[in-house]
């Protein structure tokens, strides 16, 4: 076996002692194996023995030759940078300055604790000294209910209803021509009108009113109006979008409804009839964008279907309707914007009618059409609470079963379904029977599932006769407790669930990354108009385990209504993303209401407070529950922010109570921010902000049963940012002590959250960060950043690297308090306060006034002092100084300056009172 050896470490020519240890090493170890003769530098080969190559640069070359590590190229190009190339392998010589690591720096010893105490100051109080949880009023909804209420819902506890069949069906079978749908109100409209069916209850009423009493007589006990398509928008296709039409056409068709449900019950006065006025999904999704190459865009707005369905409800009312019925919803967010109408509608008039809302399931996928599961539609819903939940149109029974029951589980009201009669044949027709669809909707009542059925498309008053008499051989479905949780929702439902005997392994991670005061990269990507970058980084935050995206737009370079409409209309177009339900969070209400009419899914609302006091926060309160959304309430009055436990659990009480009492808010949906606020500044009265923060959790949770309990985790270490293994420990191990108080969710750094495991934080640093955090000395704040400025700031807590004994480190400390001393006295003040020295700043600043090299006080001021805030000013930008040590340096600085006064007072005397050569004031 032979070779030419000079290939080997062709990549370190020029480096001898490198390229030769290479030969000299891979000879060794191949001759072992067999190798018999090679190519080579002769000379080179006789002097370069194995043996004695310096050990350090064979541990590098044997780590490549052996492929021991993945970097062990780069380790090797590192060491090979630091050696003289005209050495030797056996006789290593380094460059200037670059010779062998120093020792490592001795042990680091902080200083002396001082007013140390080892009480646990976050133990929870005995059960005896804690006041009693108060007892809170029921909410009493002042919007009446009419009697139709208690008419259905005992008639749902006793059979199952029947709800009628297709009207477009119906009208087919009629064969009617163009000129009955123009009539004569319309016998002159520029449009044609044929296949607008609303239109006959003005224009051939008889037709309608024929098809409704089929229907009545078959067995139904609810019909729908012939309104389904009856709003401004929808009729915008025929061009009869005028108020005055689209009033007409809902009212008569309530009238022309109720009429004939009046008729049948007076002829069996012990089964009633009920009209239910539809309300059907319009021709517009809010949720979809009709625009494949810009999918922020949208066909309309939620403000314009609001108003849509409000004047269609208000008509249908107005018709005499018994009931709603909010139907064929394949666009969550369109029903939710009828039901915004719906409830807004019922407050101004005073009184309520029942509401059925049916969701409409595409495909076998059992989603919408924009996508929801139908757990997740019913959780989008459930705020409204209807009378009814269902499903209809789209699949047929069979296809149906699955979602009925996953719904029915989940609902803890009236549930129904109104299937197709099968599926369409090629022709788009319908061909199941009567008797056929009937034996495969049985499984619904079979199975207990529901307490109504109807029929959609393709459905006739056969169907609706077979139905009737199949479901009267059974009982209808019990309505069954549903554990009280918050349940939120993105295309998915997210169910908390929390773990109360340990509340971190249940911890909700708000992601954190789009906030633009959480993130520069997202805020840059927002004020360039970049929000594929943006959302990318949305999509990033849900792979690295956010369970909930907060999404903050409050910036004075951005307009925060348009920038959050745009970006959250394109989280919902990305499936990936939206998935996880949103927290919208502004300061601004507008902004948030602006988020929360982008979302199909049930979002957190943050935030509100009683900062405006009580009417500004109801009012607020009432909207975001009529939006449907989870509420965050920031522990702020009208006398300000909440900074102690007492204070912070005072606040939340109050708003609690409002909340429950005269909003009726699901006290599961009421998520209390108790100010998580920065400790380790060296200001005293912030030390026992975790403290607080951590008992008042624990109160706050006992006092206000059912209530969540959020706060942004990176305030709590502002004091120490740029420093990764400090900040980050704080944020494990505040997380770790708030979550046992009782902490259920936090806006976090999902990755870092779920990376920095508490019980694999190093050890010193663990009991630096916690003396800190529980206050237990005076001088924990100081002990922390000496012992963080031995750290490598790019570490992490669990994996801590110690800076190098390099000049300037902790064991060069006393040679640089001889050195700084020796320099002229300016810059000597200067280094005091970069470094926060106050021991020598009075007789160095005396020293600068009486030595002449300043004219007066004043231009100490502006001098020296001036020179080194300025100098502390950029290194707090860049995030190498800390709050705390720039808190030293304005000591520093309030020191000298006081020192300076009297001198300027009596030299502004001195000049009659003009001010001489300082500044007045």
């Amino acid at each position: 076996i032979s070779g030419g050896v000079s290939n080997l470490a062709f990549s370190f020519r020029g480096n001898e002692p490198v390229r030769r240890g290479f030969h000299s090493a891979f000879l060794y170890h191949a001759c072992k194996a067999g190798m018999d003769m090679g190519i080579v530098n002769s000379a080179q080969v006789e002097e370069d023995v194995y043996e004695k190559i310096d050990k350090t640069l064979l541990k590098h070359v044997e780590d490549v030759l052996f492929n021991r590590d993945p970097d062990a190229t780069e380790a090797m190009l590192n060491f090979a940078a630091t050696l003289d190339a005209k050495s030797g392998p056996c006789a290593l010589k380094y460059k200037e300055g670059c010779g062998p690591a120093p020792a490592a720096a001795p042990l680091f010893v902080a200083s002396p604790k001082e007013n140390y105490t080892s009480e646990n100051k976050i133990a929870p109080k005995p059960a005896s000294e804690l006041p009693p949880v108060p007892k809170y009023a029921t909410w009493v909804d002042p919007v009446k209910p009419t009697a139709a209420f208690a008419m259905i819902n005992k008639i749902m506890e006793e059979r199952i209803m029947v709800i009628d069949g297709a009207m477009g069906t119906a009208v087919q079978a009629y064969k009617l021509k163009e000129e009955d749908f123009r009539g004569e109100r319309f016998k002159n409209h520029t449009h044609d009108l044929k296949g607008n069916n609303d239109i006959l209850v003005i224009t051939r009423p008889d037709v309608v009113e024929e098809i409704h009493m089929k229907y009545l007589e078959a067995g139904a006990d609810i019909i729908e109006t012939n309104t389904f398509n009856s709003t401004m928008i929808s009729q915008l296709d025929y061009e009869l979008d005028q108020k005055d039409v689209v009033y007409d056409l809902n009212k008569i068709a309530a009238q022309l409804a109720k009429k004939c449900c009046v008729a049948m019950t007076k002829k069996d006065p012990t089964r009633p009839r009920f009209a239910a006025g539809a309300v059907g999904p319009t021709n517009k999704t809010l949720s979809v964008s009709p625009s494949v190459e810009n999918p922020a865009f949208r066909g309309c707005t939620y403000d314009e279907i609001v108003t849509a369905y409000y004047e269609q409800v208000e008509a249908l009312v107005d018709g005499g309707v018994d009931m709603l019925l909010v139907e064929t919803i394949f666009d969550t967010l369109n029903a939710k914007a009828a039901m915004f109408a719906v409830d807004k509608f019922f407050a101004n008039w005073g009184q309520k009618i029942p509401v059925f809302v049916s969701g409409t399931i595409v495909d076998n996928s059992g989603r919408t059409l924009s996508g929801q599961t139908n757990e997740a539609f019913w959780n989008s819903m459930s705020h409204s609470k209807p009378i009814a939940i269902g499903l209809n149109c789209a699949l047929g029974a069979k296809d149906m079963v699955p979602y009925i029951e996953n719904l029915a589980k989940a609902a803890d009201c009236w549930v129904f379904c109104y299937p197709n009669a099968g599926l369409p044949n090629a022709m788009g027709g319908y061909d199941q029977k009567g008797h056929e669809m009937a034996g495969d909707c049985r499984v619904f009542p079979e199975k207990g599932l529901i307490n109504a059925i109807g029929g959609c498309c393709g459905t006739t008053e056969d169907h609706i006769g077979e139905l009737a008499k199949m479901v009267s051989e059974f009982k209808p479905r019990k309505k069954h407790p549903v554990k009280d949780l918050m349940r939120l929702s993105g295309l998915e439902p997210f169910n908390y669930d929390p773990n109360v005997s340990d509340y971190r392994k249940t911890f909700i991670n708000l992601g954190e990354r789009c906030n633009v005061a959480g993130s520069t990269i997202f805020k840059k990507a927002i004020v360039d108009g970049n929000y594929e970058k943006a959302l990318a980084i949305a999509l990033k935050q849900v792979e690295n385990g956010a369970h909930v995206i907060d999404v903050n737009m409050d910036d004075g370079l951005i307009d925060g209504e348009a920038a959050m409409t745009r970006f959250v209309n394109l989280m919902v177009s990305e499936p990936d993303v939206s998935k996880v339900p949103f927290m919208i969070d502004s300061s601004k209400f507008h902004v948030v209401e602006a988020g929360l009419k982008c979302s199909q899914g049930k979002c957190i609302m943050n935030s509100i407070s009683l900062k405006g006091g009580e009417e500004e926060f109801l009012k607020h309160a009432t909207v975001v529950k009529r939006h449907g959304a989870a509420v965050v309430v920031m522990a702020f009055d009208e006398e300000g922010q909440a900074a102690t436990e007492a204070e912070k659990v005072r606040i939340c009480m109050r708003a609690y109570k409002l909340l429950v009492e005269k909003v009726g808010f699901n006290p599961q949906d009421i998520i209390f921010d108790p100010n998580i606020l920065t400790i380790g500044t060296g200001m005293e009265e912030h030390n026992n902000y975790a403290v607080d923060f951590i008992n008042a959790t624990r109160e706050i949770k006992r006092l206000c049963p059912g209530c969540k309990i959020s706060g942004g985790v990176s305030n709590l270490a502002f004091s120490f940012r740029g420093n990764e293994p400090v900040r980050r420990g704080f944020h494990s191990a505040f997380l770790y002590h708030a979550c046992k108080a009782g902490m259920d969710m936090g806006i976090v750094n999902s990755a870092q959250v779920e990376e920095d495991v508490y019980e694999k934080i190093d050890k010193t640093l663990l009991k630096h960060v916690e003396d800190v955090l529980f206050n237990r000395c005076s001088n924990a704040t100081e002990r922390m950043l000496q012992f963080a400025a031995t750290l490598d700031a790019k570490s992490g807590p669990t994996k801590l690297r110690k800076k190098s004994a390099a000049p300037g480190g902790a064991g060069a400390a006393k040679a640089d308090t001889k050195a700084w001393r020796n320099q002229p006295v300016g810059k000597r003040l200067e280094h005091a306060l970069v470094k926060g020295i106050d021991e020598f700043c009075v007789a160095d600043t005396e020293e600068c006034r009486v030595n002449g090299d300043y004219p007066g006080p004043l231009q100490i001021i502006e001098g020296p002092l001036m020179d080194g805030m300025n100098v502390v000013g950029d290194l707090f930008g860049a995030g190498k100084m800390f709050l705390p040590q720039v808190i030293k340096s304005a000591r520093v600085m309030k020191k000298s300056v006081g020192h300076l006064l009297p001198f300027m007072e009596e030299e502004r005397l001195g000049d009659g009172g003009k001010g001489g050569g300082a500044h007045p004031g």
